[in-house]
């Protein structure tokens, strides 16, 4: 497998995810963030479960040639990728999978491997039949603890029923500092200029220093590298901002529109800046990912698709995913930025560059993601339309 080309296709298809959902019409009225490294591990999951047209059309979607790829790349970045820095001063980081199994089935071997074995799910057996609402507790809880407390209802009440029969889930979470923290004592409030035309008093963090940016035409790009541990990893947060302050909606579009775009669009020297603001937001989002994932043309694994690697049952030709859910949060100041982000899916059983000085001021709706730039992973998407709103 070559493991670059892996995460250049699924960047790839992230930024689709991307696109659908930032220019949704959710997306059009709410501050966004989400994790397409989350949805990619649970596709994935249910991807080694799966056979026939519903295998085909989840690598096709993953631009993967087998589930085996899927499960040893989603491994791979989970080695390389989410191993904790903070001992040696780098950011705290983990990642976690969870499975939960109805008491009245067991997973066949090939797949049970795959859960034990390349995703390190811990796995429950449960009793959705007579305590689903218990079930969805437990998930709750473990999608809590696994995202230091930041993701504390990954499942919304009655998600899960009777006829559930298998919950896949996954947990991420990043807390870094940034290389050179802002001054906390020169963040001052200036105008923030909304989509509608109007404008709020936000809380902009600035710098003198020179910074990793670039000028391209009709928007620019600032990269924010993260406090490095011992090891080769090197974390960043970028922001994309369109020149017109209306610019955010078409800016999207290209970003997912141009295939390999962050190859060629992102910073890697230091310039000269002549302002730097960039406000501080926290924001807390939840969607249904299945929405957004069927709308891309992704819909067998959620109507009538073949299912029947994942349980040891007659029954497992009548299991299809009812929904994938995921919370995600981040905020960012002047010390860095702490994210986290769960996903959930649901198995139900059917009833029967420029030199010259850069101005960098993100005082109008603008995209952002972090991303490890050894690797090119990108580990979490979105854009703030409004700092004030959380």
């Amino acid at each position: 497998m070559d493991l670059r080309q892996s995460i250049s296709d699924q960047t790839d298809v992230s930024l689709r995810i991307a696109n659908r959902l930032l220019l949704s019409e959710d997306g059009k009225k709410s501050n966004l963030v989400f994790s397409p490294l989350s949805i990619h591990v649970v596709l994935s999951l249910i991807a080694a479960g799966s056979k026939g047209p519903t295998l085909d059309q989840l690598l096709s979607f993953l631009k993967s040639k087998s589930s085996d790829q899927l499960s040893s790349f989603d491994s791979e970045i989970v080695s390389v990728v989410f191993t904790d820095g903070s001992a040696s001063g780098g950011p705290r980081l983990s990642f976690a999978n969870g499975a939960w199994l109805d008491k009245s089935l067991s997973l066949k071997s090939s797949f049970k491997q795959a859960v034990e074995n390349f995703f390190k799910a811990s796995l429950d057996q449960v009793d959705f039949q007579n305590q689903a609402t218990k079930v969805i507790s437990e998930v709750n809880s473990w999608a809590e603890k696994e995202t230091n407390g930041l993701i504390k209802e990954v499942l919304p009440p009655g998600s899960v029923d009777g006829t559930t029969r298998l919950i896949f889930a996954n947990a991420l979470y990043f807390k870094g500092a940034w290389g050179e923290k802002f001054n906390a004592s020169a963040t001052k409030d200036y105008d923030f200029h909304l989509l509608n035309g109007s404008s709020v008093q936000v809380p902009f963090m600035t710098s003198k220093k020179k910074q990793v940016a670039i000028a391209f035409d009709g928007f620019k790009v600032l990269g924010l590298p993260y406090k490095q541990g011992e090891d080769k990893r090197c974390f960043s947060m970028y922001f994309f901002l369109p020149d017109v302050k209306d610019g955010l909606p078409s800016l999207v579009e290209k970003v997912s529109s141009e295939s390999r775009f962050l190859d060629h669009h992102l910073p890697c020297e230091k310039v000269e800046i002549g302002d730097l603001k960039i406000p501080k937001f926290k924001i807390s989002f939840g969607f249904e990912a299945s929405d957004v994932l069927k709308g891309l043309g992704l819909v067998l694994p959620f109507s009538g698709g073949d299912l029947t690697a994942m349980v040891d049952s007659p029954l497992s030709q009548n299991l299809y995913v009812s929904n994938i859910f995921q919370k995600s949060f981040i905020e960012v100041n002047e010390e860095g930025t702490e994210a986290a982000a769960a996903s959930a899916a649901v198995v139900n059983l059917r009833s029967i560059g420029f030199a010259e000085k850069i101005d960098f001021v993100a005082d109008h709706p603008f995209l952002y993601l972090i991303r490890e730039d050894m690797t090119g992973t990108v580990l979490f998407i979105g854009h703030v339309l409004n700092p004030l709103a959380g």
